[in-house]
């Protein structure tokens, strides 16, 4: 039996609810239900906008996920999803996600849902990182579900992610994760790992800029820059002029009890002595110290890295910043999977479960987003008020909401 009476952005009835062509809602009706006719009583649709708007509020359990549902009968009635006081079990939802829905499928539609929140011509900054669902180990074992996303820290969106395999790394899946975007006139940031030539020589030739690390795994790049810094940062330090094809920015932050201070310097000296690097344009070392308590301890580290952006394009305060940008993915992505929707907590180790369950994760953040900075909070009022998240899910701009 279908339940569901909502219908496209054309000519209705006074019953039937409208949303708008690629909403989100018309994006999951575009995934394949592989479920038998018999004895289905809910369409694949209304399932995952039920699990996506549990998820908005807060419920981040295939249990609580019914019960928050189950609880809001009425408000499905009146807002036009369902005729019918019936909502599904929890054991319905985990079904769905650990054996109904394709993460293949369900990447596909996001990947093309997101792409069209963001504006040709803009500037758009990539992060590619990777994270183990801790929730999808499975007792006795230590590996479960590593998923290596592109993130962009300035919208919160996950344009593309993949599963890594057990016998594979994220070495050999980015290629396949980086082709399901458009990389043309972006910036590609990414950790050490992915500091490899073949790595750049993919991007320049989609005509992507990016920003590197150069650590243990590039060692003989490591030390050569390193050597090229060594004079330039004792300079620094007593005060004297820079060399010439050197420049230098410091920047100085306060918060949360402790001072930071960064000191950027970046040449081009060496962009013929590493020409086997596809694209390289600067080089760069970010030192960075920080005092804690009153200023009577501090912490020292040294960073260093490339990037394929001309100093035109880009100075050593924007390096810094694009630097800095990087590590978004670990606190606006990853800290609030783990902690505000409590993904390593949650079991889902049956199936494709536990990415299902991660791909509505990163929806729901980016959603949020959309409404405040805050996560938590946006997920107490969208709680307090289901129709607002709803609206959501059936605007093609939800930004505009």
């Amino acid at each position: 039996m279908n339940y569901t009476c909502l219908k496209a952005n054309q000519k209705v009835t006074e019953t039937e609810l409208v949303y708008d062509l690629n909403s989100l809602y018309d994006y999951f009706s575009r995934i394949p239900d592989t479920r038998s006719k018999l004895g289905k009583q809910y369409p694949l649709t209304l399932l995952l906008i039920w699990i996506l708007l549990a998820k908005l509020a807060g419920q981040d359990k295939p249990s609580a996920i019914a019960e928050w549902v189950a609880h809001r009968q009425s408000l499905w009635i009146e807002y036009r999803l369902t005729p019918k006081a019936k909502t599904a079990s929890h054991m319905t939802y985990r079904r769905v996600l650990a054996e109904t829905v394709s993460c293949e499928a369900l990447e596909d539609v996001l990947t093309r849902y997101h792409r069209q929140q963001l504006q040709e011509g803009e500037e758009i900054v990539l992060s590619l990182d990777g994270k183990t669902v801790r929730g999808t180990i499975p007792a006795e074992e230590c590996q479960g579900i590593h998923l290596l996303a592109v993130y962009v820290p300035e919208r919160g969106l996950v344009l593309a992610e993949a599963a890594v395999g057990r016998k594979e790394n994220e070495i050999v899946v980015a290629p396949q994760v980086l082709k399901q975007v458009n990389l043309a006139g972006k910036i590609v940031i990414a950790d050490a790992l992915h500091t490899q030539k073949s790595f750049c020589q993919e991007l320049v030739a989609a005509g992507a800029e990016y920003v590197l690390t150069a650590k243990g795994n590039q060692s003989h790049t490591r030390w050569a820059i390193e050597k090229l810094f060594v004079p330039e940062a004792c300079n620094l330090q007593k005060g004297a002029r820079l060399s010439r094809d050197f420049q230098s920015f410091v920047q100085i932050q306060k918060g949360h009890g402790r001072i930071e201070k960064r000191i950027i310097l970046t040449s081009t000296r060496l962009n013929q002595y590493l020409d086997d690097w596809p694209g390289l344009a600067q080089v760069f070392r970010i030192e960075k110290l920080v005092w804690y308590a009153q200023g009577t301890r501090y912490t020292r580290t040294i960073r260093y890295g490339f990037t394929s952006l001309s100093p035109s394009q880009a100075g050593p305060e924007r390096i810094l910043t694009l630097v800095k940008e990087y590590w978004g993915i670990e606190s606006g992505l990853h800290y609030r999977r783990d902690v505000t929707l409590q993904e390593d907590a949650t079991r889902l180790t049956v199936g494709q479960a536990g990415h299902a369950m991660a791909i509505f994760n990163n929806l729901a953040i980016g959603l949020c987003l959309t409404h405040q900075q805050n996560v938590a909070s946006a997920r107490r009022y969208f709680d307090a008020f289901p129709r607002k998240a709803l609206d959501l899910l059936l605007s093609a701009n939800p930004r505009s909401l």
